[in-house]
């Protein structure tokens, strides 16, 4: 039997490494059926950890990756394809992130995927649609984390907007109750700083006419248990019941007095800053009820990875959503695309290339020329900012750099200067991905549809040598032109490039 075989049970892990708490839910795969066998969660308040210079702090750190080495042990011996972890507000922000990450990946033994806050709301509704596969019509979606707030709306499993805001329990606890301090005064403020972060997207909320409103994560849950222990609510939260609750914090004077039936003693420092965002939801948005969902991002993230095992990848659908919004000349794309992986297969083994690296020179390809929508001139360029900067569902934020790198030199001078900053194994991988796009390109620049010269490529660390049919390149001399030019780009790379006659 294979792994493809239904009958096989898999196990699947989804990592969330939030501002507040680190999760990790594990599920396994019977038939068409998906089982949690395994939850982990840790407070560690990566999100309190930065330092002036916006810096994650030695000591955040430290219990960060030591909350990772557990989960490490958990996961030890999992399919890498089985497995997602994802890094959200406190790794979008940290200039020291990719030092941490690093550290993240030994101790779990998987790579760590910094998505952006959009991809994060997306995740988040699809795993509460998962959850909730039977309710139909219009929700909108609230997630109050550590470091962002994230509110969609959608249509069963399909959203519609999706918002990431830049406040979290974490975030606006440290703001305005940094010392535990509480009063009226400061918790006003808190409240109205969360109105005034909201006020420019009421009217697209409102205008989206939902229906059904759920909240999800640590803060909506601790909320809703406090709130039914006193009695409050029978169920969900309400206007009412959040009113009640500022009320009941106004009681005390410090955090550390919080002794709420049902507030966990992990989470009484932030409760007071998520208590205040969800009051400013329930404020502007003019909410008297909603509900609470157990699904949330860890969910959603293991429904995206099991369609990406199953050939539904978000991923391809952007590309493809892409290709038409920016009208990418199609059938060029597909003939670079098909002359890249020709080269990409002769290499493989060569340069130890592996599923990832062809997926990512496959969708560069498809994607080079999405700078002409701007101007042709520094088309690279222009398309390098689009791919870096541009909501790309399903991408991580890893993903569209590299993509970004790579239609970025794709042509004219190789400048080796901008793959710095990459971890030394990743510069090498991606500067041989760029240089068989390259050569792809040129093979293509005649954007006909006609049969390309067999080829035949091999190399040797960084010396290429290329051999092509001599009847061949006598009839195409303006690719034998390109051939010599594109060698004396590549003098400012590590890569030399050879054009033989191939033996008759």
């Amino acid at each position: 039997m294979t792994e493809n075989d239904t009958n096989i049970p898999r196990e699947y892990a989804a990592v969330d490494l939030g501002s507040n708490s680190f999760h990790m839910v594990v599920s396994r795969r019977d038939e068409s059926n998906l089982i949690v066998v395994d939850r982990l969660r840790e407070m560690v308040r990566l999100g309190s950890g930065f330092d002036d210079q916006n810096r994650l702090s030695e000591i955040a750190c430290e219990r960060a990756l030591g909350c990772l080495t557990r989960f490490g042990e958990r996961l030890r011996g999992m399919n890498t394809d089985n497995v997602r972890v994802v890094g959200t507000n406190s790794l979008r922000l940290a200039k020291n992130a990719l030092q941490f990450i690093r550290q993240a990946e030994e101790e779990l033994g998987f790579p760590v995927d910094v998505i952006s806050g959009v991809e994060e709301a997306r995740l988040i509704y699809l795993g509460v649609s998962e959850t909730l596969q039977e309710d139909l019509g219009r929700r909108l979606v609230i997630d109050i984390g550590g470091g962002s707030t994230e509110m969609i709306v959608g249509d069963s499993a399909m959203p519609l907007y999706l918002e990431s805001l830049y406040m979290g329990c974490v975030s606006t606890s440290e703001l305005f109750f940094a010392d535990g301090k509480i009063s009226k005064s400061r918790m006003d403020k808190a409240i109205m700083a969360a109105c005034v972060v909201l006020e420019p997207h009421i009217a697209i909320f409102e205008n989206l006419n939902w229906e059904d409103i759920i909240a999800t994560s640590g803060t909506a849950r601790s909320i809703e248990e406090v709130s039914r222990e006193a009695g409050w609510t029978e169920g969900g939260i309400t206007r009412e019941s959040m009113e009640k609750l500022v009320g009941a914090i106004l009681q005390a004077d410090h955090v550390d007095e919080l002794k709420l039936a049902g507030l966990s003693d992990t989470r009484r420092s932030v409760f007071p800053g998520g208590v205040a965002i969800l009051m400013a939801i329930f404020k502007s948005l003019s909410i008297n009820h909603m509900r609470i969902s157990e699904g949330s991002i860890r969910e959603g993230v293991l429904a995206d990875l099991i369609d990406r095992r199953q050939s539904l990848d978000t991923r391809a659908e952007t590309v493809t959503a892409m290709i038409s919004r920016h009208r990418i000349d199609e059938a060029q794309a597909n003939r670079v695309c098909e002359t890249a992986l020709v080269i990409f297969s002769q290499l493989k083994k060569v340069w130890k290339f592996n599923s990832r690296d062809r997926e990512l020179l496959s969708r560069a390809a498809l994607l080079h020329e999405i700078g002409l929508m701007i101007a042709h001139g520094q088309y690279h360029k222009h398309g390098a900012y689009v791919l870096e900067y541009m909501e790309l569902a399903g991408f991580s934020r890893q993903e569209q750099r590299e993509l970004s790198l790579l239609v970025r030199l794709h042509r004219k001078k190789f400048h080796n200067e901008i793959l710095s900053g990459l971890d030394e194994d990743r510069t090498l991988v991606l500067s041989r991905l760029i240089f068989v796009l390259r050569l792809a390109v040129v093979f293509n620049r005649g954007r006909r549809p006609e049969d390309l010269p067999k080829i035949k490529i091999s190399a040797v660390d960084a010396d290429i040598s290329l051999k092509l049919d001599s009847q061949w390149l006598a009839d195409h001399p303006l690719t034998q032109a390109d051939l010599e030019q594109e060698q004396h780009y590549l003098r400012s790379s590590i890569f030399s490039l050879k054009v033989k006659e191939m033996a008759a």
